[in-house]
């Protein structure tokens, strides 16, 4: 099993969106690092922290499950959608997504304040300076330790 990160604005689609949800597409991504990611490693039953970004607290607000490996992501030859890439084409796409579940919403957030804080995820792509990707891989150590800070921050 891999585990991961994935980023969303709260205004777009939040952890409540996902949990009113059965199943969601992750559309929209427009970065190749991070399509690579959910073309080529996100398999179902991977485990995912969903994080809310560009919010009053950034921070992990929740789990998600991978429900649907990696598949063409159709916003991208859809002219008018906000996702639209006249650059892409059905034969040969250039932008994938996964579908993804709920699991669960955490008590409370743990901040990106919090995650900074914690010397042992000083290797979390998302604490390093400059990395703005909304997908990201996180290890099952790193799993384990963010696990634990939300048993703190509910506490």
């Amino acid at each position: 099993m891999n585990y991961w990160l994935m980023k969303s604005e709260p205004n777009e689609f939040s952890i409540d969106d996902l949990a009113a949800k059965d199943r969601e597409p992750w559309d929209g991504v427009r970065n190749y690092q991070a399509r690579n990611l959910l073309r080529d490693q996100m398999q179902p039953g991977d485990l995912g922290f969903f994080y809310h970004s560009n919010c009053a607290v950034p921070g992990i607000v929740g789990i998600l499950r991978i429900v649907q490996a990696g598949y063409p992501d159709p916003t991208a030859f859809m002219p008018g959608h906000a996702h639209y890439d006249p650059k892409s084409d059905p034969d040969k796409p250039r932008w994938f997504m996964v579908d993804v579940a709920f699991v669960e919403k955490f008590p409370q957030v743990i901040p990106l304040a919090e995650l900074k804080q914690a010397a042992a995820l000083s290797d979390l792509p998302l604490v390093k300076k400059g990395n703005r990707l909304s997908v990201m891989p996180v290890t099952a150590q790193q799993w384990a330790l963010i696990l634990q800070l939300c048993s703190k921050t509910s506490s």
